[in-house]
């Protein structure tokens, strides 16, 4: 089969091959899917350069999102999910063969079916940036009739973030950082957008909710924006934090958060609870097969062009997804 690997980490244009190597072995339990749409994450390029540490496998197959269809099943699965077109998550979590290739043998329960009104494309975004806008919208209950701050509304996971608050019935504050990015919020359907450069978001956000704050953050940046969410977020509010780059140590502020209640769920959607993760599956599918969900599919790639689309990840020049075709 024709794929993508690497064997050392370090700079795409040094790291990454192109070549055929075998077909996967079926193995019990999996199913077998010719992948048609790679889906590449910051985590799978940071994973590439060397920023998460040695590699665990002698050779790895980037990329733990993808879709395509199940051309054959392993033993114990049953046989009429053959023909099934699917989307994939956590495929090169803790495993050596991701979706840069164009067959993968993968645990069953991690091969969700769509149907056919779906694009392969926009399959591919469910695993990493729509799975963990779900997980940070609805990891606590219903947000109905609340209000919900999105952080980074025009990010990959941000615009999905936004909708599934919507689709849920939240009322969604968003933070951008410009211009541009403010049209793509709306375009995602935030009820109020707020350019951090340039507006007090403490201010705008009180102002917006008549001095009562949000009753949740899904937040991109936990360390760098906990003094401004400290002061917005309600009494007896969730913070679901999945990010802290630009402040990876940071000062809690822990009696003014004790005393107004707020929960804080820090979370990795590779490692989300089954019963959870199960939800997640099925909800995103009904909002995928139900047409509900828009997708930001910036940059599309083939696979013999997979350097550029790894520097064009690595440029954060890209608002939005990017995608390998098979």
């Amino acid at each position: 089969m024709k794929a993508a690997w690497y064997t050392k980490t370090g700079k795409a244009c040094d790291v990454l091959k192109l070549g055929q190597l075998e077909n996967p072995e079926l193995s019990a339990g999996d199913v077998l899917v010719e992948l048609k749409a790679s889906g590449i994450n910051p985590s799978d390029v940071k994973t590439r350069a060397g920023a998460r540490g040695d590699l665990q496998f002698s050779r790895v197959i980037p990329h733990s999102d993808g879709s395509g269809e199940i051309v054959d099943v392993g033993k114990g699965v049953d046989k009429s999910r053959i023909g099934e077109r699917v989307w994939l998550w956590n495929a090169a979590f803790g495993r050596a063969n991701g979706t840069c290739a164009e067959f993968i043998s993968i645990p069953e329960s991690q091969a969700v079916k769509i149907n056919s009104n779906v694009s392969y494309d926009s399959a591919a975004c469910m695993g990493i940036p729509a799975s963990t806008a779900y997980y940070g919208v609805l990891a606590n209950g219903s947000v109905e009739n609340k209000t919900v701050l999105i952080s980074g509304g025009a990010g990959a996971v941000g615009f999905y973030g936004i909708q599934l608050a919507k689709l849920s019935g939240a009322n969604v504050i968003t933070t951008v950082s410009s211009d541009e990015k403010a049209t793509v919020a709306d375009d995602a359907g935030a009820d109020k957008i707020i350019n951090y450069k340039n507006e007090n978001v403490v201010e705008e956000v009180m102002k917006y909710t008549n001095n009562i704050g949000v009753d949740r953050i899904v937040e991109v940046e936990f360390g760098g924006n906990l003094p401004t969410n400290k002061e917005i977020i309600k009494h007896n509010g969730v913070i679901a934090a999945y990010g802290s780059m630009a402040e990876m140590e940071p000062s809690l502020p822990f009696y003014n958060l004790m005393f107004k209640g707020v929960k804080i769920d820090t979370f990795l959607i590779y490692s989300i609870e089954e019963t959870f993760r199960k939800k997640i599956s099925n909800g995103l599918s009904e909002f995928l097969n139900r047409d509900s969900l828009k997708h930001m599919i910036t940059k599309k790639f083939s696979i013999d062009d997979i350097v550029c689309a790894h520097e064009e990840m690595e440029s954060g020049s890209v608002i939005g997804n990017i995608v390998i075709e098979i």
